[in-house]
């Protein structure tokens, strides 16, 4: 009876994961190639797939196969995959079949309506669609329960085991030693001279430059593509098909070449999970926090390195325009490396990226929380871009609706890029005590690098929480010293203080 109940449950993996990567390919379809139009539509049917993946995670089968196997079952991937489906069916259960497919049609249309919205800088037409999503993510969180702070309950679903309380231990600390970092930067005599990075950059020469840097990382292309989108993203339907995008700016490259090398962090993590998790719940990264730990890892503490554009120069300045031809390389590296508040937070600099974050987490806790309303929002992002980095958009669309992440109701999410960046520095400080890491870099030879980040991180998908692998890796627990100490380092030597 137990073999036929694993074989039972190995067929309900194989549809929910089916399912899943149906939602998966329209929503990135909806995100870069699908005509307006059928927007309405295509939410219907999401919401449609998305409830038959919602039956089967609270079915009766589904329950019967978890009470059945529960403790009876050796094999370490079934066994971990029992724990993660018992989890999925006592939260999933919870909500009422009827709200979640309501809740998932309400999640495309806000999307579509955001991008509306964002291009109009008419925050008051998105303004009902987020008012339900905070309602409905409340109420979810009620459902759920949670024993200090509603927020938490959110929290879980995009990185276990961390909470408001560790946030607001850990985050004060970070922020109190950026905002100092950034005062000697702002008052150091020799700055950088961003205006060397100006002029018109193909969009065509971009895409193709950016397409050759992933494929030295060891991005597949056979199993993935790299497409426009207007806020990027990378998707995993599956370890063989992994799909990257990018916003391409005509009049500063940073934006795709850093943004696309930040997705295809993202993507080897995705490419590179053991095959053997495919069709179950494991076959995706941990924690969107050990996620962001790859594409800032790849980002910055390679492609923002001396080293890297050591190796790459040449061959950036065989795509670039010719006003970069006669850069001296210094110039160039000081340049992408400059610290300046800015309003746009996937266009942020190494050192105020996390402000960018906690203005965020303080607005979306209080929200959960009750504190605040959704028409707040606005008032009180100004006030919060102002008071952490000293600027204040002029505009909705360079401020509280610059960012999608609300309009999907990814409350809780995040954190995880703040997380990401501190598990990085940890990750990438334990890495150079086993390879000459600079050395790789400077001979353009990634694999060293890729093959050690699948051995310790992507090979094992869900199998491990996050907190395991940062324990597994470095020996130690969330330790935002290494974060402080990076940056610290890099910007002494930028800015000469």
């Amino acid at each position: 009876m137990t073999q036929q109940k694993l074989d039972q449950f190995k067929t309900l993996l194989k549809e929910q994961a089916s399912y899943g990567e149906a939602i998966g390919l329209m929503g990135w379809d909806m995100r870069t190639k699908a005509p307006k139009k059928g927007m309405g539509h295509r939410a219907e049917v999401l919401g449609v797939l998305s409830q038959k993946v919602h039956e089967i995670q609270t079915s009766d089968e589904m329950k019967s196969c978890i009470d059945e196997l529960k403790g009876k079952v050796e094999d370490p991937v079934m066994k971990r995959a029992l724990e993660e489906a018992e989890e999925t069916y006592e939260k999933t259960a919870k909500i009422p079949v009827d709200e979640y497919r309501e809740y998932v049609t309400l999640q495309s249309q806000a999307e579509s309506m955001w991008e509306e919205a964002k291009d109009n800088d008419d925050f008051d037409s998105f303004r009902p669609y987020l008012e339900k999503l905070v309602e409905y993510n409340r109420k979810f969180a009620d459902y759920w329960g949670y024993e200090n702070h509603r927020y938490d309950a959110l929290l879980h679903n995009f990185e276990p085991g961390v909470t408001v309380e560790v946030l607001d231990q850990v985050f004060p600390k970070v922020r109190e030693a950026l905002t100092s970092l950034l005062d000697k930067i702002k008052n150091a005599p020799k700055q950088p001279d961003p205006s060397v990075l100006e002029g018109h950059f193909p969009k065509d020469k971009q895409e193709q430059f950016s397409a050759e840097i992933l494929k030295r990382m060891g991005y597949d292309f056979q199993a993935g593509r790299l497409d426009e989108t207007v806020h990027p993203f990378a998707i995993g339907l599956n370890t063989n098909d992994v799909r990257v995008t990018t916003k391409y700016d005509e009049t500063d490259f940073r934006t795709a070449i850093f943004g696309t090398i930040h997705e295809g962090g993202h993507a080897l993590y995705e490419q590179n999970i053991d095959e053997n998790l495919s069709f179950t719940p494991l076959a995706d990264g941990t924690s969107m926090g050990i996620h962001e730990s790859q594409s800032l890892f790849w980002e910055n503490f390679i492609a923002r390195t001396e080293a890297f554009w050591q190796t790459h120069y040449e061959l950036f300045k065989s795509y670039a325009p010719d006003s970069f031809k006669d850069l001296p390389l210094d110039d160039f590296y000081r340049a992408i490396n400059e610290v300046k508040p800015s309003f746009i937070r996937i266009e942020a600099d190494e050192l105020t990226y996390c402000l960018h974050i906690m203005v965020r987490y303080e607005l979306e806790k209080a929200l959960i929380g009750g504190e605040i309303e959704v028409k707040d929002l606005p008032r009180l992002w100004n006030e919060k871009m102002k008071d952490y980095l000293g600027v204040e958009p002029e505009t909705n669309r360079e401020g509280v609706l610059q960012d999608i992440h609300w309009s999907g109701g990814a409350f809780g999410y995040f954190p995880s890029y703040a997380l990401g960046y501190m598990y990085a520095a940890q990750f990438s400080k334990k890495m150079q005590e086993s390879m000459a890491v600079e050395s790789h870099i400077q001979n353009g030879d990634f694999q060293p690098i890729k093959e050690w980040l699948t051995e310790h991180v992507h090979q094992y998908g869900k199998m491990k929480k996050p907190l395991e692998i940062v324990n597994d890796v470095t020996g130690e627990g969330l330790n935002p010293d290494y974060i402080v100490d990076y940056l610290t380092e890099k910007y002494q030597k930028i800015y000469q203080f």
